[in-house]
């Protein structure tokens, strides 16, 4: 299969041109329309400073059911005693800034590059991308990224500077989902830890359809509390 050069115009392949490892497209921009316009159609960037944009959508996809989310004794433990205040949208730069040099549990290697850090903000800023924090004694010690449209959340990153920190992020994350009646959480590529967690992997064409029915609902956009 060949790899398509993404033109100025706004426009993707069909993810069924993919190929194996799940690479479709090269190019392009990172432009907030693009992005959301990619998450609609199942298509994320994933690339590192030395490489040009790439655009991916991995057959099979592993995504995050949020009522299958798997919580451990010790972790619930630690939720009950409250041991890490949370908050929403408070520093997400600060997150996409740990995400790219901290301990990361999704996706690793160099891929935050500042173009795709400047991205995200971007999305940020316009209502689209979320993070959750984790603080202890008032220092950011975890918390993850990502991107919510319609009854999805795409999920990016997460770090942790202390034990269970971005778990309990996560655990958040998947109470913020089930409040909005979220489909799923998209965990993208195959992850022990996403997996550890409940994470499971479905064929493309079921994660497709699982989006279209997501994107029938109205986005929660602006800032999460």
């Amino acid at each position: 299969m060949p790899i398509f050069q993404l033109p100025d115009e706004i426009i993707f392949p069909d993810v069924s041109y993919a190929e194996e490892g799940g690479l479709l497209a090269i190019g392009g921009d990172l432009s907030v329309k693009r992005l959301i316009d990619a998450y609609s159609n199942g298509i994320f960037p994933w690339f590192s400073e030395e490489d040009p944009i790439l655009w991916w959508s991995p057959d099979p996809r592993l995504v995050l059911f949020p009522d299958r989310f798997k919580i451990s004794h010790s972790l619930r433990q630690k939720i009950k005693k409250n041991l890490f205040e949370v908050k929403w949208d408070s520093a997400f730069m600060q997150v996409l800034e740990q995400c790219a040099s901290g301990e990361r549990e999704i996706k690793e290697g160099t891929w935050l590059t500042k173009e795709m850090k400047d991205a995200y903000l971007n999305l940020h800023q316009a209502g689209y991308a979320h993070c959750v924090e984790t603080y202890f004694e008032g220092e950011l010690v975890g918390g993850l990224y990502g991107v919510s449209l319609g009854s999805a959340f795409f999920g990016e990153s997460m770090f942790f500077c202390m034990t269970d920190a971005s778990k309990v992020a996560l655990f958040h994350l998947v109470q913020k989902a089930k409040e909005l009646e979220f489909l799923f959480i998209d965990s993208q590529v195959e992850t022990k830890h996403m997996i550890s967690l409940g994470s499971e992997m479905i064929p493309r064409e079921e994660y497709l359809k699982l989006l279209k029915k997501a994107l029938r609902h109205k986005t929660c956009q602006g800032k999460w509390k």
